[in-house]
């Protein structure tokens, strides 16, 4: 892993240590607003997320949306949006990000009838794509770039 990881480190790369949950999703820590929440990193996942049970807990604005969502065995999933938070994972942080706020209820069910760890979000394609995430499964590590 050293080689991989000095030369993406090199080349402006933030290493992110990955976490395996029991459920084999790869987690991680991160702050919303300065709060500390628990992240899928679902690379699946259009866009990134947060439960619209933590609105309170990570000070989210809400905003009303029409879009549906669908995903992890649910469809038509209503959503709303939150604009302008900070997202920052470790030493990686990202201004003004928007949210996609779901219930996340059936996630968590699942996870934690798996006796894996309730979440509090969900990182998606849009910040891994945006932020060139470089996945390193074996390691279990996350790599962004600015």
């Amino acid at each position: 892993m050293s080689d991989l990881k000095s030369f993406l480190t090199k080349n402006g790369y933030t290493f992110l240590k990955l976490k395996k949950s029991v459920s084999n999703h790869f987690v991680i820590k991160g702050k919303v607003n300065d709060v500390t929440g628990l992240f899928i990193v679902d690379t699946g996942a259009s866009n990134s997320c947060v439960g619209l049970d933590e609105c309170n807990l990570f000070n989210l604005t809400l905003q009303d949306s029409d879009k549906k969502a669908a995903g992890a065995g649910s469809t038509n999933i209503n959503t709303q949006l939150s604009h302008n938070n900070l997202f920052k994972i470790k030493n990686f942080g990202i201004a003004k990000i928007s949210f996609v706020v779901i219930d996340l209820t059936h996630i968590n069910t699942a996870l934690t009838g798996h006796n894996s760890e309730s979440i509090n979000g969900i990182i998606g394609a849009d910040i891994l794509k945006k932020y060139h995430a470089i996945i390193d499964y074996q390691h279990q590590a996350l790599y962004l770039k600015k």
